[in-house]
């Protein structure tokens, strides 16, 4: 078969598969706010929450980020978010992983400030997105019923989007959430002798 012979036919191919593309496109039509899960112990589930909070950012749509368990220390992120004050906040309310804490009820306490803020965020309309970092961290410890966070998502406005990050998702709340993601490792430098990197975890 030519070169020639080969363009023609990865052509025609493509033109089926625009066909089908367009026809499944059409039958989506429903528009409204997610329910986003991003879980599993592979790397990137709040750097891909992050993502879409710049996405949002550059649509003008006002977003809230709550840190469950990350305390406050300078990051990247906050760097560039405070650029956009109008557009959104990144409010760590944790002290650090438990096994740094040590304390069970600080952490009931300090889970319990942040869901009530996120809570506050997301039965606000101002507010489009509302990211709840780690908080799969807090439901996976008993710090927080997660009924309680099922209630507050099945409440919230109807185009409000709601990112919950963290490892060991609850099965409620994975059933209940339209978009989850289960990030797998395949391979981490950290195993390697390497640690945290400005740019690339913070």
């Amino acid at each position: 078969m030519t070169e020639a012979d080969l363009n023609t036919r990865h052509a025609e191919k493509m033109k089926k598969v625009q066909a089908a593309r367009a026809r499944m496109m059409a039958s989506k039509t429903v528009e409204r706010g997610l329910v986003i899960v991003h879980t599993g112990a592979g790397k990137g589930k709040t750097t891909a929450a992050l993502g879409m909070v710049c996405r949002m950012i550059g649509h003008g749509m006002k977003t809230s980020i709550i840190q469950f368990i990350k305390g406050a220390m300078e990051t990247g992120e906050q760097n560039l978010f405070d650029a956009f004050p109008d557009l959104v906040e990144m409010r760590p309310m944790g002290e650090g992983f438990t096994w740094d804490t040590q304390d069970r009820a600080a952490d009931i306490a300090n889970v319990r400030r942040a869901w009530d803020a996120a809570r506050a965020r997301i039965m606000d309309p101002d507010w489009k997105m509302v990211v709840c970092d780690e908080l799969n961290i807090a439901l996976r410890y008993d710090y927080l019923p997660v009924e309680e966070v099922l209630e507050v998502l099945a409440a919230r406005p109807a185009d409000t989007h709601v990112v919950i990050t963290g490892r060991n998702a609850p099965p409620e709340l994975i059933e209940a959430a339209d978009l989850v993601t289960d990030m797998q490792m395949v391979k981490h430098p950290f195993r390697g002798g390497v640690k945290a990197q400005a740019g690339v975890e913070f």
